[in-house]
């Protein structure tokens, strides 16, 4: 049985067939930031936050979701709302979750991995988001490695984040994209940023000052013939970084929580991350609202320079 089309389960907002027949730059948003990641009505106030941040710097922005049977390009404010109250009654979507999703005319807040994938269909080579996920750690016991990380290797989509999050293992994170042929480029640092904290004390395979060098590289991969992505690792602004000690405290106290109550599986991070924030009293809240917008801003700019290529 041969399958139908993409194009028919793909649904394009108006004003992004717009800037795609006009040839303006466009940036994939992911939406379990929206979902899973932060509370109603925090959650929306953030999603429209960081597409207002890249229409500021001359992109146009597709926030990702999977609605009703149709895998959507871009959300009108009305389905953020709705995707924003349904909170975690949306299912984290990854790869292999899509076809159900799209099947079963479920609600789908998609992952790093599956706005990748989406974004590909699209024609949209920029994504926005706040880490990717990668090795957790104990993963030498568990072998709990993210699908991002694949995703990364295979699909031609520049992941613009604030490196992996911090809950994970970053070493082998780093290992396991290296092994995979999946450069991590560094936005004016040569370390790797962990999240919450603009250092984690590991190196970059390169350091890029502009966003024209980063869009100039992007255009020689993908002309060569090497598939894949990008981690373009962008440090957290200095002033709402936080300290080190205080994150890697909350984290561990939330892993032994974890673990007592056999947490695993995609609800693993959320819970993680939402248990770091109650431990931190919010502040990891605020420092994640505050460099996925960062993260928004340098992507609408790496857009716009691939799109000048």
């Amino acid at each position: 049985m041969q399958g139908a089309p993409v194009q028919q389960y793909l649904d394009l907002a108006p004003r992004v067939m717009e800037a795609k027949a006009l040839g303006r730059p466009l940036v994939a948003l992911e939406s379990t930031l929206i979902a899973q990641g932060m509370p109603y009505p925090k959650n929306l106030e953030t999603a429209l936050a960081l597409e207002a941040a890249v229409r500021e710097e001359g992109a146009e922005p597709a926030t990702l979701a999977i609605m009703d049977g149709h895998l959507k390009i871009g959300l009108a404010e009305d389905e953020l709302t709705r995707l924003a109250k349904a909170g975690k009654d949306a299912v984290k979507t990854s790869r292999r979750d899509i076809p159900l999703m799209v099947a079963s005319k479920g609600l789908g807040a998609t992952t790093v991995a599956a706005t990748m994938i989406l974004a590909a269909m699209a024609g949209i080579r920029v994504f926005a988001t706040g880490g990717i996920g990668g090795v957790h750690r104990g993963a030498q016991q568990s072998f709990d490695i993210s699908a991002d990380l694949d995703e990364l290797a295979q699909t031609d989509v520049a992941v613009v984040c604030a490196g992996a999050k911090s809950v994970l293992d970053l070493g082998l994170t780093l290992e396991y994209l290296e092994t995979k042929g999946v450069p991590v480029w560094g936005y004016g640092t040569d370390q790797l940023p962990a999240f919450y904290c603009r250092d984690s004390g590991l190196g970059v395979d390169a350091r890029l000052d502009s966003p024209e060098a980063i869009a100039a590289a992007l255009k020689a991969k993908w002309a060569l013939g090497l598939k894949g992505g990008v981690v373009v690792a962008n440090p957290i602004p200095a002033e709402h970084a936080l300290d080190r000690r205080l994150v890697d405290m909350a984290i561990g106290q939330a892993l032994v929580e974890a673990e007592k109550q056999g947490m695993g599986g995609k609800a693993l991070t959320p819970f993680l991350l939402q248990r770091v924030t109650e431990l931190t009293e919010g502040q990891t809240l605020a420092a994640n609202i505050a460099l996925v917008l960062n993260n928004a801003r340098l992507a609408a700019k790496i857009a716009g320079a691939l799109a000048r290529a």
